[in-house]
């Protein structure tokens, strides 16, 4: 039996979130999303999700505040957020990054 979770995802017609993530490719176990040219901004609200969450920054710098923490994320830093974890981010300078999720966070979520 061949495996059906193999999938394509074309950039342009990629859903997107509410705060402006971009939705990539996702299977059973794991979701892939973009952050792409964030700019600046004031501290988002705190937030905590049913997945956790890996990343990786591109371009940029952020403030990521998670569980009584400040971590300051450079270019080529990576990071994760565990599931349940309150946390909070500030865009500093123009921002992009690509997280996974896991299990897989999807557009409607």
């Amino acid at each position: 039996m061949k495996d059906t979770s193999v999938t394509k995802i074309t950039a342009e017609f990629s859903p997107h979130g509410p705060e402006g993530e971009k939705y990539l490719a996702s299977g059973v176990q794991v979701a892939m999303r973009l952050w792409e040219n964030e700019q600046p901004n004031e501290k988002k609200p705190v937030s905590k999700h049913p997945y956790e969450t890996v990343g990786y920054v591109i371009e940029g710098k952020a403030e990521l505040h998670l569980e009584g923490q400040t971590l300051i994320l450079n270019k080529g830093d990576s990071w994760t957020v565990p599931k349940n974890a309150e946390h909070t981010y500030k865009i500093l300078e123009s921002f992009t990054a690509v997280e996974a999720t896991s299990p897989p966070a999807f557009a409607h979520q």
